[in-house]
């Protein structure tokens, strides 16, 4: 049995601003000090398991969290560039309210059909679900009877959960992933499984804005 841990990166200044601002991969801004809290106590919770790997995606967020990740085990992360966020098209960088005003019939399109109906002119949930998981089954056989870390981002991880949970592609966006939240995925063979979905004890005690963090954004 392969057991893999699924982590999404720390906080960084866009994920704390309100109204939040859609963050994809064109905005690549580093974490912020909670971020940085947020990926140690990841980092934390992972550093007596026997990690033989730990993969990020390209984008900055995501390696900053894997380098502490991987700090205790001496590792240095592996980029794979299959990992990186949902493309969010001419809506990164805008909050709901601008991208409402921008594409009010597209707008309402999308919170209709996530699954389905991309971000305008970028990837919807399914095409990052269909990018995602290969991507992740194939880091699994590579690492056969060894545990591995991988750490995500917000669409990209439920997007990838929504499938192992048997949802419909549309009901992923209600899945919540908090920075520095865990997931953990068996594989036993071809097949995976959800053991654990979007720890989150870990991060107790950082305070109002920590908890910010386990809100859901569409």
């Amino acid at each position: 049995m392969t057991r893999l841990y699924l982590i999404r990166h720390g906080a960084t200044t866009l994920n704390q601003e309100a109204p939040y601002r859609l963050q994809g991969r064109l905005l690549d801004p580093p974490l912020a000090p909670l971020g940085r809290q947020q990926a140690l106590r990841a980092a934390n919770q992972l550093a007596q398991r026997p990690i033989a790997a730990v993969y990020a995606s390209p984008l900055l967020r995501s390696r900053e969290t894997a380098a502490l990740v991987a700090a205790p085990h001496r590792l240095e992360p592996v980029v794979v560039p299959d990992l990186i966020e949902a493309d969010l098209g001419r809506w990164e960088g805008l909050t709901w309210e601008q991208a409402r005003a921008l594409d009010p019939e597209y707008h309402d399109r999308f919170l209709a059909h996530p699954g389905t109906v991309p971000y305008p002119g970028g990837e919807s949930f399914f095409d990052v679900q269909v990018r995602v998981t290969p991507v992740l089954a194939g880091l699994a056989a590579e690492h056969p009877d060894a545990e591995i870390t991988v750490v995500g981002h917000n669409v990209l991880n439920r997007a990838y959960l929504a499938g192992l949970l048997g949802l419909p592609i549309d009901r992923a966006r209600p899945l919540r992933q908090a920075n520095g939240g865990i997931n953990v995925i068996e594989f036993e063979g071809a097949e995976a499984r959800v053991v654990t979905l979007n720890a989150a004890f870990h991060l107790d005690g950082l305070g109002p804005e920590g908890r910010k963090s386990l809100r859901r954004h569409p």
